[in-house]
């Protein structure tokens, strides 16, 4: 609780190097499973649907089919996924959805991402 309450007042405190030094230490506690590109594509489109399937966000993404299972195996493996494969038509399906623990990452990963841009141009 004390280092959110003093992360709040450094976002409302006027910008200056202190601060700058201030927020530049704590975006080293930046989530770094979520930072990287593909995973934080994959927790962001899972974040505004119920579930997507591979196919889907392969398609959404633009990656290919072993770059997309590394980053989603990473995540799944944290917690902040949850994968479902089944067959549908004889076919396999598999499908993601994102977790209450992968929901509150991305909710506090992008709470630290707005406060380095307001620290930055100081507001």
């Amino acid at each position: 609780m004390a280092k959110r309450a003093a992360a709040a007042a450094a976002e409302t405190a006027p910008a200056g190097p202190k601060q700058a030094v201030a927020a530049a230490k704590r975006s080293l506690d930046l989530d770094r499973l979520i930072h990287e590109r593909v995973r934080l594509a994959i927790v962001s489109a899972l974040a505004v649907n119920d579930a997507l399937s591979f196919v889907d966000l392969k398609r959404l993404l633009g990656t290919t089919d072993g770059n997309l299972s590394v980053h989603a195996r990473k995540l799944e493996d944290a917690g902040y996924l949850r994968c479902d494969k089944s067959f549908e038509a004889r076919m396999p399906k598999t499908e993601y959805r994102l977790t209450a623990l992968g929901r509150a990452a991305l909710e506090r990963y992008l709470a630290h991402m707005e406060g380095l841009i307001r620290t930055t141009r100081g507001r």
